[in-house]
Parts: structure tokens; C-alpha cells; sequence
């Protein structure tokens, strides 16, 4: 492994810049211990950071300056300068500066990414309305990376110590879900996702369970005929490149544990899928975005305005996506490495023969 990436840079977008972005990059960068791991560079303004560095005085938050990246200081927090005008900072409040300059944030960051001067991208939180603007007509992160890497899908998985969980859909409407339950998008996801499982996370044969989109997922067509119709002959098709089952009732597959037996669970929509991760998940929570050829993650919060500028944020969440995005880097790497080594490609296919413990697709 080369020195760059056993250290790689790492990104981080402010989020809206009154909300609680800042305050969550300096008390994860303020732990200089962080600067063993990566390189880091916040996508802001000197200004800004002094102005939310004021409220937390036990910090020690020392960084370099300046938009060169063939610059950077391997040893401090290297600030990226957005912007250099005086800005109007009012935390917790909703207005349209936040959203103006973090979009202009994130813009650049997310360039960066793409251009390679980063290696991964750690992003605040957004709020969705108040970002929009003609140079951003998204529902948040995913689809506007979907957009500038000029991929055909991506996926946002929800990873956490004990389960990942990826969305079919993702900020659409309940009324407007079912018009997604496609078998074409299915296929899609769960593509992404089996690729991202052995790629990102080192599993080289993930098992995946998909929920049904009813209650009961159907029961057989009683209730709903997508089960029927699409996600079964969806499955059955993935079948003949991965280990897919389902689809399961959700109620019954998380209140029984069942997440546990499976590497990922696809779920049909938000609440589906975030509500169990969120009130189930061991550690700290972290959306990633797979799917792309450069690695994204964040928290799995939002821009919390009520607590904004007052030092109460919980940092841990940004923390461990700062952890993954380190991670999924090194793990690239491996996998990309392992496959370069005949003797490590014999290994696989060998481990490829063997039998596969049986799992029961009965509710």
C-alpha cells in the first residue's frame, strides 16, 4: 500500500452554514490524533471557522490556509478557501445565506472529489429546501453526486456495526413510492449494492435479504400485487449473479432479528429502511454513497438548528463517517490489489466452491 493512501485526503463540506456542520468538523478535527489517519481539508473559510471556533474555546484547532492542493500540510487541518467575504453567520436559523454557502461548499468539495485532489468526502449536513437554487435541484447529496459523476444509479446505504440497510427509493413522496418498484430498478440497486459489499466492506459473498413493498409483503397478492409481480421475479433474475432473497414482510424481519443472518437488507422506501436502522443500528449511524468511483459519507442526522452555535452538538456520528470514509478507501484498495495477485485470485475461487449455509426464505 502506498504512503498516499495509507494517509489519503479527506474532504469535508460545512453543510448549511448555520446549522451545527461546523461546529461537528472542528470537534472531529480538533482531536489531533485524527491527522494520524488522514490529511484533512474543510471546504469553507478562515472566517467562518473562527466564528464557530469562538463558542468552543477546550478546542485546539490549529490550520493551515490557502486553495493549493499540491500545498497541503500533512500535519494540520488544511483549510480551503470557498469564499473571502464577510459573511452574515446566524446559527439556527433558516435562511438564505446557510444555503448559499454551503451549496458553494459543497460545489467545490464534491469537484475535488471528482477531479481526484481528494480521495474521499465527508459532507455536513444540507437542509433540503433551503439549499435549492438554479444550480441545485436535488433532494439532498445522493442525487447531486448521481449527477456531477454522470453515473446512471447510486445507492444510499446505511451502514452501521451491526447492519446495512440501502434504499430503493429514497426522498420520494409514500404516495409516489410504488411508481418506483420497478424490476429494472431493483436489479439496479442490488447490483450496486453486492458490487459495494465486496468492494467497500471486504465481503467476497454477501448475502442480501429485500422486503416487500405491502404489509406482509403481499400476502400472496392478497394484500398488493408488487410482491408478485416484480420484486419476486426481480430476485429470482439476481439470483443468477448473487445470493438475494426475500421478499420479507418487514414488521416480522426486523422484530425477529432477522437483519442479523444478512450482510445488507434493500428496503423498498425511506421510513422502511431508516427507522429500524436508526432505532436498531449498534454504533454510530453512517450514510454512504455507493455506486460512484470515489467514496461519500456522512452522518445520519441532519442540520439540528435548535442546538446550532451552542456547542451542544454530538459529534459522533460525523466522527464515524470520517472512520468509514478512511476505511472504504483502504478497503478500494485491497480489493483493487487482491485482484492484481494470481495467488490471492486462486484463494478466492477456491473459497468461491464453497458450500453456502442454507437460509430459509419462509417468513
Amino acid at each position: 500500500m502506498s504512503n498516499e493512501m495509507q494517509k489519503p485526503v479527506i474532504g469535508f463540506s460545512c453543510g448549511d452554514l448555520n446549522g451545527i456542520g461546523i461546529e461537528l468538523i472542528l470537534k472531529t478535527l480538533g482531536d489531533h490524533r485524527l491527522l494520524d489517519f488522514c490529511t484533512p481539508v474543510v471546504f469553507a473559510s478562515n472566517k467562518s471557522i473562527n466564528f464557530y471556533r469562538k463558542s468552543l474555546p477546550e478546542i485546539n484547532f490549529n490550520y493551515a490556509s490557502g486553495r493549493d492542493f499540491s500545498r497541503l500540510n500533512p500535519k494540520q487541518v488544511n483549510i480551503y478557501n470557498c469564499w473571502e467575504e464577510e459573511v452574515a453567520i446566524t446559527p439556527g436559523q433558516l435562511n438564505d445565506t446557510g444555503g448559499k454557502y454551503g451549496l458553494l461548499s459543497l460545489k467545490e468539495a464534491a469537484q475535488a472529489l471528482k477531479d481526484g485532489h481528494i480521495h474521499g468526502l465527508v459532507t455536513a449536513p444540507i437542509h433540503k429546501k433551503n439549499i435549492q437554487s438554479a444550480d441545485f435541484h436535488h433532494t439532498g447529496h445522493t442525487p447531486f453526486l448521481k449527477e456531477l459523476f454522470g453515473v446512471n444509479d447510486v445507492l444510499m446505504f446505511m451502514v452501521a456495526d451491526n447492519m446495512r440497510i440501502g434504499l430503493l427509493t429514497e426522498h420520494v413522496t409514500v404516495s409516489d413510492v410504488a411508481k418506483h418498484i420497478t424490476k429494472e430498478n431493483i436489479i439496479s440497486k442490488l447490483k450496486i449494492m453486492h458490487a459495494s459489499l465486496q468492494k467497500d466492506f471486504g465481503i467476497d459473498k454477501p448475502k442480501i435479504a429485500v422486503l416487500g413493498l405491502n404489509p406482509h409483503a403481499g400476502d400472496e397478492g392478497l394484500i398488493g400485487s408488487e410482491e408478485e409481480n416484480i420484486i419476486k421475479p426481480a430476485i429470482k433474475e439476481a439470483k443468477h449473479q448473487m445470493m438475494v432473497f426475500g421478499p420479507y414482510s418487514a414488521d416480522a424481519f426486523f422484530a425477529r432479528g432477522q437483519h442479523e443472518r444478512f450482510d445488507a437488507v434493500l428496503a423498498m422506501y425511506h421510513d422502511q429502511g431508516l427507522i429500524p436502522f436508526k432505532s436498531l443500528a449498534i454504533g454510530e449511524g453512517v450514510n454512504y454513497t455507493a455506486g460512484l468511483n470515489a467514496v461519500r459519507t456522512s452522518p445520519d442526522h441532519g442540520t439540528a438548528f435548535d442546538i446550532a452555535g451552542k456547542g451542544k452538538a454530538d459529534h459522533s456520528s460525523f466522527l464515524a463517517a470520517t472512520f468509514t470514509c478512511i476505511e472504504i478507501i483502504r478497503m478500494r484498495l485491497g480489493f483493487t490489489e487482491m485482484r492484481q495477485n494470481p495467488l490471492r485470485k486462486m484463494s478466492a475461487r477456491m473459497f468461491a466452491n464453497a458450500v453456502d449455509e442454507r437460509i430459509e426464505e419462509t417468513e
